[in-house]
């Protein structure tokens, strides 16, 4: 296929280290290659023919005329310099778009097919256990359930709220957390109010075996949790109603105790069981109950597992991306069955999304028998997959200086905030940034929606104020997209 890929002055040279032999470069007489235009590139066209020309992802022309006229594809090409060598390698099979970028077009394809191999694999997974649909341990994917912490206080409307939340983050169980004082009406009122706002299955969390046995009468699907303090009395209505029941340990060290347990709830009839080692926070016997895991899995290859992380990532500071993904990891390699978090602290926030990624990329990691990467879906939030180059510093640069001055703008100020992400009528919305001047609220998802907003009603007269709300505005934009909270002039 005869590829020819146009650029400006500026980054010639990216670009050709970019495309090597795969595809001919064509440098226009312009500095940035967002600046094309179909008379240049008319203008400037060799006499070759070719089947495709890409253009920058930047730029922003109509060639659907030139397009006919010399009867070949003007798509988009990718949005940066580096980036056209990876773009070119799919061009044959690949339908590009005259109006988004190659590099975004390509990412969606890939993360695209990567969620339906996923499917696939799901699909033609066997499973010991099936709750509702949901298939629980075999080769199925790593299920993950997400805790409402202690939802017999919550009113229906926050429980519903809470769990819709959760469903929509992409949770495969929700877990009821039921705290000490909690009392049977309240486990039985936070049951059917679960089971009112969805669908997929539900279980509850207590060792109360009189909370339990409500629950198990209001249509509870799994049992957290079970040792020898409270499985005989659970015991009937767990058999009755062929629930999953969790099997713990009596103390959270005594892997003894979690066989003895297994084996005494086989003796009383309970069949469908996933058992938990435990896993311990980091600082008090992380490392130990890993070894746990490991001894489980030498013992038993073929119970359930129950991986709790939210153990770990609720008590370290460290960004939750990273410690979900390490730790789906260690679970794939025990064969774990189902993610637990309960996404409670802040720090923690988008847990339940993340997990659900990485429960995907360790299916796909252990479909291809590969490590978790190049699967065309990843946790990478501030890091870089594949770097670009830096610019030098010219020797005659003019060091900057901030002014120390400052003036109010007649048009009048701005107060900047942002919205959380929630449910509202049964919907999740999504978080949105607010600019209050005056009597009037400008809102939107992205800086450069609110700023031309407020560019156009003529809100803003100075062009400090205009670069001031510029900075401000992408920095909500950015809290947003980091799941951040927001405060106007503070540091990122």
């Amino acid at each position: 296929m005869n590829i020819l890929v146009v650029t400006g002055r500026l980054a010639e040279n990216a670009v050709r280290k970019s495309v090597r032999d795969e595809a001919d470069v064509l440098v226009l007489g312009i500095e940035v290659a967002a600046f094309t235009t179909p008379a240049l590139l008319r203008r400037s066209l060799p006499k070759k023919k070719y089947d495709l020309i890409l253009i920058s992802g930047l730029a922003s022309g109509d060639f659907s005329g030139l397009e006919t006229e010399i009867n070949t594809p003007v798509p988009r090409g990718p949005k940066h310099a580096v980036d056209p060598g990876p773009v070119l390698s799919p061009a044959g099979s690949t339908e590009f778009s005259t109006k988004i970028p190659a590099c975004e077009l390509l990412k969606e394809k890939r993360k695209g097919s990567a969620l339906e191999r996923a499917t696939e694999l799901e699909d033609g997974s066997t499973s010991p256990q099936s709750i509702r649909d949901v298939k629980i341990g075999g080769n199925s994917r790593m299920k993950v359930m997400a805790e409402v912490v202690d939802a017999g206080h919550l009113s229906s409307n926050e429980l519903t709220n809470r769990i819709l939340y959760f469903v929509e983050e992409g949770a495969d169980i929700i877990d009821l957390g039921l705290s000490l004082d909690t009392t049977e009406e309240e486990a039985g009122n936070a049951v059917n109010t679960a089971r009112a706002a969805t669908g997929v299955p539900l279980s509850i969390d207590t060792l109360d075996p009189c909370l339990i046995n409500t629950a198990l009468d209001s249509g509870i699907d799994i049992v957290l949790s079970l040792n020898s303090g409270n499985m005989n009395e659970v015991k009937e209505k767990i058999i009755k109603n062929c629930v999953s029941a969790v099997i713990i340990p009596d103390r959270s060290a005594d892997i003894g105790s979690l066989f003895r347990n297994i084996d005494h709830a086989r003796k009383i009839g309970i069949t469908n069981i996933i058992a938990d080692p435990v896993l311990e926070p980091a600082g008090h016997g992380l490392s130990e109950s890993l070894n746990r895991f490991r001894e489980f899995r030498k013992r038993d290859r073929t119970i359930p597992l129950f991986f709790g992380i939210g153990n770990v990532t609720e008590l370290i500071d460290a960004d939750s991306q990273g410690v979900n993904a390490i730790l789906s990891a260690i679970a794939m390699e025990f064969n774990a069955s189902i993610l637990f978090t309960p996404e409670y602290s802040f720090k923690a926030r988008g847990s339940v999304s993340e997990l659900k990624s990485a429960s995907i990329m360790m299916m796909l990691a252990r479909d291809r028998n590969s490590a978790p990467k190049d699967l065309g879906i990843d946790l990478l939030t501030l890091k870089e997959k594949r770097g670009r180059e830096f610019g030098k510093l010219p020797g005659n640069a003019i060091e900057a200086r901030g002014s120390e001055k400052w003036h109010l703008d007649p048009a009048g100020c701005f107060k900047i905030e942002i919205t959380d992400s929630k449910i509202q009528d049964g919907k999740f919305c999504q978080g949105k940034i607010i600019a209050k001047h005056n009597e009037k609220s400008i809102t939107g998802e992205t800086a450069k929606v609110v700023l031309d907003t407020i560019i156009n009603m003529g809100l803003v007269s100075r062009l400090d104020h205009s670069a001031y709300l510029g900075r401000e505005l992408m920095k909500a934009e950015l809290a947003l997209k980091f799941r951040r909270s927001y405060s106007q002039d503070d540091e990122f």
